[in-house]
């Protein structure tokens, strides 16, 4: 890359498993006055980040919206949802933050700032792993499991998901679990995870960052999730398979 100017913000959107390239691309353009946004699901890559940039760069955000790519390769985007969540991890990024939300007034998409984004991090982490266990180990939708009688199931998910983030100090909202547990047991819902349309396609995909990740930090913990490690476990299988 030829050098340039640092930049004031870079904002990260690829998956999990495309970071350490990334990370690659975009250390020409990182400055001491950068700033990283980065917008990937868990939390692992926040360490990966502050290894590479160190922690007084990263901010803490994640984004809300359904897109697939259509058989043409051309990005689909499935609903009216379209929020970038961020805010800081450290006091001393307060100050950039506001600027980053000024800079951002006017754009078409929903710029939040939350006042505990790690939290709300994890409340994501929370809901996306268990639509991803779910979704992945039936092979089907949302609605389709609910109608198979799953609603159980879910449930018993969604709660292993829900104590690995209080073990960890990030207990979810009230308001957020009762929005999750509508949402993930709606029977007439077409909601999947994207980590199955990286299934089968056979592809890469985020399982160890995303259901690997919450399984050892609740092994860390002492807290035992059988649902989660049986999607772990069968999501491991299917790559090896792929693999051979």
């Amino acid at each position: 890359m030829k050098t340039r100017e640092p930049f004031d913000l870079v904002i990260l959107t690829c998956k999990a498993y495309d970071l350490p390239g990334v990370m690659d691309d975009v250390s020409p353009v990182v400055g001491p006055g950068t700033l990283i946004l980065p917008t990937l699901n868990g939390m692992r890559h926040l360490d990966a980040l502050d290894a590479r940039f160190g922690p007084e760069k990263i901010l803490g955000g994640f984004c809300l919206i359904s897109v697939r790519l259509d058989d043409a390769g051309r990005i689909t985007h499935l609903s009216d949802v379209h929020r970038l969540v961020f805010g800081i991890r450290r006091p001393e990024q307060a100050e950039a933050v506001r600027a980053v939300a000024k800079a951002l007034e006017g754009v078409k998409f929903e710029p939040v700032v939350s006042d505990d984004v790690i939290l709300a991090m994890w409340e994501k982490w929370v809901f996306l792993a268990t639509l991803a266990d779910v979704t992945c180990l039936a092979r089907a939708t949302i609605g389709d499991v609910v109608q198979a009688g799953g609603v159980d199931m879910i449930l018993s998910m969604m709660e292993e998901c829900r104590s690995i983030a209080e073990a960890h100090g990030q207990a979810p909202r009230e308001g957020f679990l009762e929005t999750s547990r509508k949402r993930l047991t709606d029977p007439n819902s077409t909601l999947t995870a994207s980590m199955l349309d990286d299934l089968v396609r056979g592809g890469p995909t985020e399982a160890d960052h995303i259901l690997g990740d919450l399984h050892r930090r609740g092994e860390s913990a002492g807290f035992k999730a059988p649902l989660l490690h049986a999607a772990v476990v069968a999501l491991r299988a299917q790559e090896i398979r792929a693999g051979r």
